[in-house]
């Protein structure tokens, strides 16, 4: 579609960041907070642990100055769990009440609208220990943890993510980690922790809506679109195949309240799909959300299953790269996209294509809460960072997303990965993200001084231009 006129962004759009608290907190043991499962997993070899992060728990208030100077409208941030309740359930730790009400306060003395996650794969590791989210006690546990966060954070805070990228949890179990001493789980039970997430983040919804009845709250997942490899009937019915197991079979539990009827019997024909208890469909149901989060980097290519033994490709530990699955859909490339030295592909029109399926089949508005490029940035001599490869990648996507908005997507804010940067799962410091760099590597801490990189700059002159500047 080409446009005779592009819209401009609302003038109310939300331009932000994110980060989440185990990446960039630290303070993993200070002030009553006690492990989650993040903290005990096994990491990559070589690279920097969640001990210290960015040392933002401690750094919290010179942090959100630099997101001020930057102009940021939003910071997207998570809780963690283990620091409101460090027993999963239980006495709530006031210090840590007091730190999330201290960057509330500060984002909003910079006009910062807080955009809280409250699950951002750090579960309590106390409540592992006695099943995790194969136990349905879990799903108490964190619809009591929702009821401390709206209790005291509520009135303060307008909108509200339930869980971040469930669907990377449930089909990329290994991406965050294993369990020191523990494998991973089967898939049976894998979906069976994804339908108690699904009635936990249902309940969470319905009670912001009794307890908090102007806030707004969404699902927060990882969706992207299905490229058919060729324009074979075959390809394009395994890009659906993918598509449907991968997003809608989340997305649409989440906001319709029922399990994708493709996805669903998937499931149900490998064996693995969740015994359904009475009442499970009502509180699903009862999932009314008002927005989707979106986390979006980039987009697959499949074809149809070969079932030749060479359907399934390696992916090096990382989300972005596919797996493929036999009799379902392998992984193909795609020679009209780009890809990072990570191997991720970088496809900004995506974006846009990935809005309209989304938007065309949920209509609800759109809040983007990931988008960013991974790199070695490099702190010279004279203090200064050169990213211009970020500027490039950010500012072809937000093209895109102006694009989407032409097109009649209602999108709410752009929220880039991340704020400042943070510990990359897969390759620590070695990956850097943010807009403000962080001066320490995987394990010398240096002084931990902020600098402004060069995206910062330019960040800052698209938010006063309300996008407009971009090119």
């Amino acid at each position: 579609m080409i446009y005779q006129s592009i819209k401009a962004f609302p003038e109310d759009f939300l331009w932000g960041a994110s980060t989440s608290a185990y990446q960039v907190e630290g303070a993993w043991n200070e002030d009553g907070k006690s492990p989650s499962i993040i903290d005990m997993c096994e990491h990559p070899s070589g690279t920097a642990d969640f001990r210290v992060a960015s040392d933002h728990y401690h750094r919290w208030e010179e942090d959100i100055a630099l997101m001020g100077e930057m102009g940021l409208k939003a910071y997207r941030f998570s809780v963690a769990w283990t620091r409101i309740l460090p027993e999963g359930t239980g006495t709530v730790n006031q210090k840590g009440i007091a730190f999330y009400n201290q960057v509330i306060e500060a984002c909003r003395k910079y006009g910062i609208e807080p955009v809280i996650t409250m699950y951002h794969f750090d579960l309590p590791y106390v409540l592992e220990e006695k099943g995790g989210w194969s136990s349905r006690d879990t799903i108490e546990a964190f619809v009591k943890y929702a009821k401390v966060l709206y209790t005291h954070f509520g009135s303060q805070v307008k909108y509200w993510l339930t869980i971040n990228e469930q669907n990377t949890m449930i089909l990329h179990p290994g991406a965050i980690g294993v369990p020191k001493g523990k494998g991973l789980p089967n898939q049976k039970t894998l979906y069976l922790q994804n339908h108690h997430m699904l009635l936990a983040q249902a309940q969470a919804m319905k009670l912001l809506h009794q307890m908090c009845p102007g806030a707004k709250i969404g699902p927060a997942l990882n969706i992207t679109a299905m490229y058919p490899a060729t324009c074979s009937p075959r390809d394009s019915i395994a890009a659906h195949n993918w598509e449907s197991i991968r997003c809608w079979n989340f997305l649409d539990a989440a906001v319709f309240g029922r399990y994708n009827s493709l996805a669903f019997r998937y499931l149900e024909d490998r064996g693995i799909a969740p015994s359904l208890m009475d009442g499970d469909l009502e509180i699903l149901a009862g999932a009314k959300p008002d927005f989707i989060a979106m986390n979006y980097y980039s987009t697959a290519t499949v074809g149809a299953s070969r079932g030749d033994g060479s359907d399934v490709a390696p992916r090096a530990g990382d989300q972005q790269i596919m797996l493929g699955e036999p009799g379902v859909y392998r992984p193909e490339e795609n020679p009209y996209v780009g890809k990072t030295k990570y191997g991720w592909v970088v496809d900004p029109e995506g974006l846009r294509l990935t809005l309209r399926k989304v938007y065309e089949r949920y209509h609800l508005p759109v809040l983007i809460t990931e988008n960013g490029i991974g790199a070695p940035d490099i702190l010279e001599e004279d203090e200064s960072v050169h990213d211009s490869y970020r500027i490039e990648y950010l500012a072809a996507h937000i093209n895109q997303l102006r694009l989407a908005v032409t097109d009649g997507v209602e999108v709410m804010g752009y929220c880039p990965w991340s704020a400042i940067d943070l510990v990359s799962t897969h390759q620590g410091y070695g990956k850097r993200y943010g807009f403000i760099y962080v001066d320490r590597d995987e394990f010398d801490l240096r002084e931990m001084k902020r600098y402004k990189k060069d995206s910062f700059y330019w960040y800052r002159d698209v938010i006063a231009a309300n996008g407009a500047c971009v090119e």
